[in-house]
């Protein structure tokens, strides 16, 4: 009667949690969105700290390893640490300052080529008579030049007046540096401590869950933290190897804008699948600024640098660290670019990586499990092995055979003692 009445009594206290989530949703919504926007500076420091760390490791591998000297044990972490955020920082920086001034470059060379394609293309189409000739007087006495000129000072004027309204909002912009600061002490507090924080979470878990969740828990976090892991490094190998590749070949075709283009071409691969012909598409933009055969060389060549990378280099490299087929890659960028944009590809892979291999490992642990009550049915019924998985056996197990029970063999009267007899003289 106990167990009868709890179920039914968390059975009505679910259903009036629902009815309360489903009638006051939009206060909880805002409860909820209050609650994101206070935790946003320790959820950014989390996903800053975990490429952090994972170069961390690596130097902490290779930092003295073997030294048992106190002084080394102590500094192992601290130097480490500062070796993983100074390579960040020379990376990003390294990124930008080959990438943006080049870009910025090549868009003010489009903006004054764009008057005289312009009226290159007036006159090609005045040849082919398809217009009226009023059009086309009006379009030629159109100054191009100063359109262009006029537009551009357009868009610094507005540029001009978003940046005053970005320096009177200066709460918000003090708000997303007090964001970004507490963000980053935060994610060195978690790499500095990061075995006591796992330790405490750890035990926090085994505390207030039953010991088979407490496993399952460990298990997904485990495998969640390891596919994330490998997609990570998995990742920025292969956009590196990429970037290389296509810059030495730009070199060797003497295509203009090489180490740009080829640095252009790493970051965007980090993301899978559609990154590197993002950046081929922003690179043949650029060589199109200076001859537009090697634009369309350029992009030849990305395509074959492309299908090499895919077939080859790829399947090594991240493909085989992952587990996951291209199909459900190809499937969680998809849908992750749907839902979040360019996070949500960066996202989708590694959480599709995780999902694939629980469900793999479920469902050959029951594989597995049918196959033992297979055998176990068949040492019981006398069927071999073979024979019981390809015909399961389906109804009562026969009982085995009685055990034969020897006869039991009559037992003689015991023989009076000499000290009954005794007794008995008495």
């Amino acid at each position: 009667m106990k167990t009868e009445t709890r179920r039914y009594v968390t059975i009505a206290a679910i259903v009036f949690i629902l009815f309360l989530g489903i009638h006051y949703w939009e206060n909880i919504q805002g409860l909820l969105a209050l609650a994101f926007s206070a935790a946003l500076p320790l959820i950014v420091g989390s996903i800053i700290a975990f490429p952090v760390n994972i170069l961390m490791s690596f130097y902490e591998r290779h930092y003295f390893p073997h030294s048992q000297k106190k002084a080394v044990r102590k500094s192992r972490r601290v130097v480490c640490l500062v070796a993983a955020l100074l390579t960040m920082v020379c990376i990003i920086a390294l990124v930008i300052g080959l990438i943006v001034p080049e870009f910025v470059d090549c868009i003010m060379l489009l903006v004054s080529l764009i008057p005289g394609a312009m009226e290159k293309v007036i006159d090609y189409i005045e040849t082919l008579n398809i217009l009226p000739e009023d059009i086309f007087a009006v379009l030629e006495n159109i100054d191009w030049k100063s359109r262009i000129g006029e537009i551009v000072n357009s868009l610094w004027s507005g540029v001009g007046s978003v940046m005053d309204i970005a320096i009177k909002a200066v709460s918000s912009v003090f708000s997303v540096i007090v964001t970004a600061l507490v963000a980053i002490i935060f994610s060195l507090y978690l790499l500095i401590g990061k075995e006591r924080v796992g330790g405490q979470c750890r035990r926090l878990l085994a505390r207030y869950l039953r010991p088979h969740i407490y496993e399952k828990v460990m298990h997904v976090l485990g495998v969640v933290n390891d596919c994330f892991r490998r997609y990570v490094v998995g990742q920025c190998l292969e956009a590196v190897i990429l970037g290389v590749l296509c810059t030495v070949g730009m070199l060797i075709f003497r295509f203009p804008y090489a180490t740009m283009i080829g640095a252009l071409i790493a970051f965007t691969a980090l993301i899978p699948v559609a990154g590197a012909y993002i950046g081929a598409f922003v690179g043949a933009f650029m060589i199109l600024t200076v001859s537009p055969i090697q634009a369309v060389l350029f992009i030849v060549y990305i395509v074959v640098l492309q299908q090499l990378e895919g077939n080859i280099i790829y399947p090594r490299v991240v493909g085989s660290s992952l587990g996951l087929p291209g199909i459900w890659v190809l499937a969680a960028v998809t849908v992750g670019g749907g839902v979040m944009g360019i996070f949500g590809m960066l996202l989708g892979v590694p959480l599709a990586a995780a999902l694939y291999r629980l469900l793999r490992d479920d469902v050959n642990r029951d594989a597995a499990s049918r196959k033992a009550k297979a055998e176990t049915v068949s040492a019981l019924a006398g069927v071999p092995v073979g024979e019981a998985e390809a015909a399961p056996v389906i109804g009562v197990i026969p009982a085995p055979a009685e055990p034969k029970v020897s006869p039991k063999v009559p037992k003689t009267a015991p023989r009076p003692s000499k000290n009954r007899k005794k007794n008995s003289k008495k």
